[in-house]
């Protein structure tokens, strides 16, 4: 059974997934995989291209926005975001734990003009911490309100 924690009617996160739990999100109607983990990071982590695999043969759509050691960007944020805007339906984002991924979905809700304090509390009600990223969501949502 997966861990797909709902964040918001359109984007769940998730720790690590493997191929079988692709099947599981598209009968949840997730319409876009977005993977937040390196390659390589763990022995044990199926690789990027297994899972792209098994989405793109689920009918889903598939992208790689790797969340590494130097942590969170603008680039990745926007990228998220843009993404966000153009799927089908709703996104399963994943990485290890599902915080990089809960944290790149914040940022970029933020950037996108969303409440930094509903944002936190929708991560806060399936288990997700944002305060490592907080001040840079207070920032993004108060230049995209300008």
């Amino acid at each position: 059974m997966s861990e797909f924690r709902k964040l918001s009617h359109t984007f769940y996160a998730s720790p690590q997934v493997t191929p079988g739990e692709i099947s599981e999100a598209a009968a949840m109607g997730i319409a876009l995989v977005v993977n937040n983990r390196p390659d390589g990071e763990a022995p044990d982590q199926p690789p990027g291209a297994e899972i792209e695999a098994a989405a793109r043969a689920a009918g889903m759509d598939y992208l790689a926005i790797p969340v590494g050691s130097a942590g969170f960007s603008e680039p990745l944020v926007e990228q998220l975001q843009q993404a966000l805007a153009g799927a089908a339906g709703p996104v399963l984002g994943f990485c290890r734990s599902g915080t990089r991924s809960t944290l790149l979905w914040s940022l970029a809700q933020a950037r996108s003009g969303e409440d930094p304090e509903e944002i936190a509390e929708a991560a806060a009600e399936v288990g997700y911490d944002v305060a490592p990223v907080r001040p840079a969501m207070d920032m993004l949502a108060a230049r995209a309100r300008g």
